[in-house]
């Protein structure tokens, strides 16, 4: 592989940086409470060398997994991009804080004073930083410090450089203040480039890969895409290298918790926007000098609902009592973590109109349910991966031809998807690419019966909103009557549920206070 002179210079500056780690340091060492950078990639799964892909090409990620503890059973709680940064950032899940879709299609939280980590760590005196998009309505709730490259980048016309200079400019900016910097990369959003700005050096090509197992459809125009998807995520590495690297330069690095996770999973079909763990699951890492032990891999479910208690937790503040979330500081080491959590949720609301469809999952060790409230109805979001007709179908889903030449196991699976039953129920012990349901096998009555309790508990603890019938037919109604999206180009147009959600849930929460 070529090196770039300026990739030469930024290598030669970490290992100075890391030299320089073993001499006091003078923003280290004022700063005695810990430094957090948050890394947030853009539709990824963990499609990396270190968990293991044989396809990706991420020695920085593996090099950070191996200086830290990495996390192999990882999720979201949506799987799409504004709702799954909401959750991050709150410590809510959708339906508690409001963002339950797109911040491009209006969705919001309901309450512009909702505490978050920009809110909470400026408060007690970090400085704080936001390089990438934010993507979470309101904007004005997250009173960040710094910010710097504020779209999304989809074009990727900002390179990787300019997010390492940003960072760069970010820590020189500190003087003797503790940090908080959030870095979101736009790889590996659609569209899967090829190369931007001359990374990678060497991308792979069709012939290279194949497609990931849970997709189950294969053909040379998928896995075209499936190369360009690993040529994101090789470029993703690269940058991810150069910031860690502006890290070391700065001095800053022993003194810094490192978070490394994935807004949700790939787009492609049966991943980004669904509750199949090909949308849900997610890579995560942390790197803590001093904290988090070197090379530990962690079973336990988690869940980025845990990375706003972890922070808080981090830079020694308490926890605030609604959050769902838990602290994941017992899973640093290797030592066992008994009481941890037996299960996961997902959620999804189709997050726009044109793919609306209501669905929760609910995962223990080893058993997946998913929930539709509204059975035998039209997935408006599998159409966006399957129907070519759709007015959001997307390069990555599949063709009317190319699901033909599916195995017979994989059209049913797609026809579920389409039109889903009440329940699905999977062994992802056998079966982790959910392709056979079991749950009108009566063999498996009652671990569906237990998993059906578990989130109908869940759902009344967090006061969901979508534990109601009428709420569900209510929401979904409007979304078909509004599918031809004139309301982006009204200023005062408001989704009713903002309104009625909050006041139910207000209703609910307080008829269970003691």
């Amino acid at each position: 592989m070529q090196t770039t002179r300026l990739e030469t210079i930024r290598l030669a500056a970490t290992v100075l940086g890391a030299l320089a780690l073993l001499l006091p340091s003078a923003a280290s060492s004022a700063a005695s409470r810990p430094n957090v950078l948050l890394i947030v990639s853009e539709d990824n799964g963990p499609e990396l060398g270190c968990y293991g892909d044989q396809y990706a090409r991420t020695p920085h990620l593996d090099q950070l997994a191996a200086e830290g503890v990495r996390f192999e059973r990882a999720f979201v709680p949506y799987s799409v991009c504004s709702p799954s940064r909401a959750v991050f950032l709150t410590g809510l899940y959708p339906h508690q804080n409001g963002q339950i879709g797109l911040a491009t299609h209006k969705f919001a939280m309901y309450d512009t004073n909702t505490p978050n980590v920009a809110s909470l760590l400026r408060a007690c005196g970090y400085r704080t930083g936001l390089i990438g998009k934010l993507h979470v309505n309101p904007e004005s709730a997250f009173p960040f410090d710094f910010r710097a490259i504020k779209g999304a980048n989809f074009n990727r016309k900002q390179s990787v450089i300019d997010y390492a200079d940003a960072a760069a400019k970010f820590f020189a900016s500190l003087g003797d203040q503790p940090f908080f910097l959030s870095v979101n990369f736009p790889d590996a959003h659609l569209p899967f480039l090829r190369q931007a700005n001359g990374r990678p050096v060497d991308p792979l090509t069709a012939a290279d890969v194949e497609p990931m197992p849970w997709v189950g459809v294969d053909s040379p125009r998928i896995r075209e895409q499936v190369a360009n998807y690993y040529n994101c995520l090789a470029r993703l590495d690269n940058g991810i290298g150069l910031l860690l690297a502006e890290l070391a330069k700065a001095q800053l690095a022993d003194n810094t918790i490192v978070i490394y996770f994935g807004d949700h999973g790939a787009q492609f079909p049966r991943g980004k926007g669904t509750v199949y763990e090909g949308g849900l699951r997610v890579p995560l890492i942390v790197r803590w000098p001093g904290q988090a032990k070197p090379g530990v891999v962690r079973e336990e479910l988690v869940s980025t609902i845990d990375i706003l208690p972890t922070v808080l937790s981090a830079v020694g503040q308490p926890s605030l009592p609604s959050l769902p979330g838990r602290d994941l500081h017992p899973l640093f080491t290797a030592a066992e973590a008994p009481g941890w959590r037996k299960y996961n949720f997902g959620f999804t609301t189709g997050s726009f109109p044109r793919a609306c469809f209501v669905q929760h999952s609910i995962r223990d060790d080893r058993y997946k349910l998913i929930s539709s409230p509204r059975p035998g109805t039209e997935n408006l979001d599998a159409g966006t991966y399957l129907d070519e007709g759709h007015p959001h179908f997307v390069v990555s889903g599949a063709t009317a031809a190319e699901q033909a030449t599916a195995p017979s196991l994989v059209r049913a699976s797609f026809a579920r998807w389409s039109s889903p039953p009440r329940y699905e129920l999977y062994d992802l012990e056998n079966d982790p690419g959910e392709w056979t349901d079991l749950a009108d096998n009566p063999d498996y009555a009652n671990t569906k019966m237990r998993l059906i309790n578990a989130l109908l508990q869940w759902q009344a603890e967090t006061a969901d909103p979508f534990s109601v019938q009428q709420h569900v037919d209510t929401f979904v109604a409007e979304q078909l009557a509004n599918r031809g999206l004139g309301y982006r180009r009204r200023p005062d147009f408001v989704w009713s549920y903002l309104e009625e959600f909050a006041k139910w849930r207000a209703n609910q929460t307080a008829s269970v206070r003691p």
